[in-house]
């Protein structure tokens, strides 16, 4: 052992606050540095009895003295490290489970500001380890230091050959239908520029990009196009070129975000009834997972085109272990995570571009004609966070209030609620003091922006 690795063992004097219920993720150096991140690497290995486990790192500055660290824990477990150098968070997914690797790890702190990062793990086939899964032991290890000598150090090699995984996102298009769409890119000077040029080789699409050059300042702001002020330059250079289709990820794009051809922001919900479509004829009578936050448009959509619809929890790794134990093909978030049977079960941002792209080439209709139906028959809210100071209270009153109404209640992800023309659902962060909330109706725009309002009075608090 190292002498340095030395001082990254025994008892820490205080607990590591930088776990959450999915990751490892905090402000560098405060909550996570390089000794944190190679205490944590090796009680992850020790955890999932690694031998060999590759790991990527995104765009970020300190992502390389992370990865560093993180390489030096594994191989002082005995690890062979297969290091993907900069890459996205589904490509760790893809080298895990097509490698069959004990595991990966994924340096990234997604769409956090620039001075966060943080660490993705997958254990063998890509199964995800959270909290109820194995975070929690993984982070009492890495607080105790106490760590098992292997019979010898592992090593770390290269291993940034991309062509598999290129080729794999490429086996769900048929590039002889497709046709010279122009499209809108924008990368957010994340790592999706690094794959969108390798794809842009093999495609006759025409790509307009933005902030295609990885950078971790992010000059032009944190890839977070959830954020509504973050999508304003796509939409614009979409209605400046006439592009038949926008596309932007977050920093480490295991989410992508669409604008229709006029540079209307699509929402999530409709994507996941689109891509449940195309499933379905390719797969007729499959099972579709859906999350609970907003439900009636997949549902419609799944069992018109004689498929089962599947409901979970929210969250990446409720989704792909219900697909698993369901068999379900595909499944999707309204939050722009879209997970694929043939993809390990985990979620891309980049096989869902290339479906919409190779239905607007196929199908002969644009975007914005291909969700403008469903669009006006489950209009919704968009999520709307909200800042409050008693969470359970809030959601108490909001049950009260609307108890004599004789809703159907359900409780599967924070509180759902429905009624003959509307719904909504009401959940809590899972490490914020925040309430999210969803509302849709059927076909009542009108209906549904007066029951938002009515809801957020009853909640209160500030806007996030």
């Amino acid at each position: 052992m190292s002498q340095s690795s030395r001082a990254r063992t025994g008892a820490l004097a205080e607990p590591i606050r930088c776990f959450k219920a999915y990751d490892v993720r905090g402000r560098v150096p405060e909550e996570l540095d390089e000794v944190l991140a190679y205490r944590i690497a090796r009680a992850y290995a020790e955890f999932i009895a690694a031998r060999e486990v590759c790991m990527g790192r995104d765009v970020r500055n300190s992502s390389i003295a992370i990865a560093d660290a993180v390489a030096e824990g594994l191989m002082d477990a005995g690890v062979r490290v297969r290091d993907l150098g900069l890459c996205g968070t589904e490509e760790t997914y893809f080298a895990t489970f097509d490698g069959g690797l004990d595991g990966g790890v994924m340096i990234t702190a997604s769409h956090n500001p620039a001075d966060y990062n943080g660490l993705k793990f997958v254990r063998q086939q890509a199964h995800p380890l959270s909290a109820d899964t194995g975070l929690i032991d993984i982070r009492r290890r890495a607080e105790a230091g106490i760590f098992v000598a292997p019979p010898a150090p592992g090593e770390r090699i290269e291993a940034g050959d991309k062509s598999a995984y290129l080729d794999h996102l490429m086996s769900y298009v048929d590039p002889a239908r497709l046709k010279p769409l122009k499209l809108v890119v924008n990368a957010g000077n994340g790592c999706a520029g690094t794959i969108g040029k390798r794809l842009a080789e093999r495609l006759p699409f025409e790509f307009v990009t933005l902030d295609f050059e990885p950078d971790g300042d992010f000059p032009n702001g944190v890839p977070n196009p959830m954020l509504k002020a973050n999508r304003q330059r796509t939409a614009e250079q979409v209605r400046a070129v006439g592009a038949d289709l926008g596309i932007a990820w977050d920093g480490d794009f295991d989410r992508c975000f669409f604008f229709d051809e006029t540079g209307a922001f699509v929402e999530g919900y409709y994507i996941v009834g689109l891509l449940a479509e195309i499933f379905l004829d390719r797969h007729p009578g499959a099972k579709i997972l859906h999350d609970p936050r907003l439900t009636w448009n997949t549902i419609d959509i799944v069992t018109r085109h004689g498929g089962t619809p599947v409901v979970v929890k929210s969250g990446h790794a409720f989704m792909k272990e219900k697909m698993r134990t369901a068999g379900c093909v595909y499944g999707g978030e309204m939050s722009a995570h879209y997970y694929f049977e043939r993809f390990g079960y985990c979620d891309s941002g980049m096989i869902p571009w290339l479906l919409v792209a190779s239905l607007i080439s196929t199908s002969e209709r644009t975007l914005a004609e291909l969700v403008r139906e469903r669009e006006a028959l489950y209009p919704v809210s968009g999520e709307i966070n909200r800042r409050v100071e008693d969470v359970p209270g809030v959601l108490q009153a909001v049950e009260r209030y609307y108890a004599a109404r004789k809703p159907k209640i359900e409780r599967m992800d924070g509180l759902s609620m429905e009624f003959d023309r509307w719904r909504f659902n009401l959940r809590p962060s899972n490490t914020e003091p925040l309430l999210r909330l969803n509302v849709e109706s059927r076909g009542d725009r009108e209906l549904m922006l007066h029951q938002t309002g009515e809801l957020l009075g009853l909640m209160g608090g500030k806007p996030e």
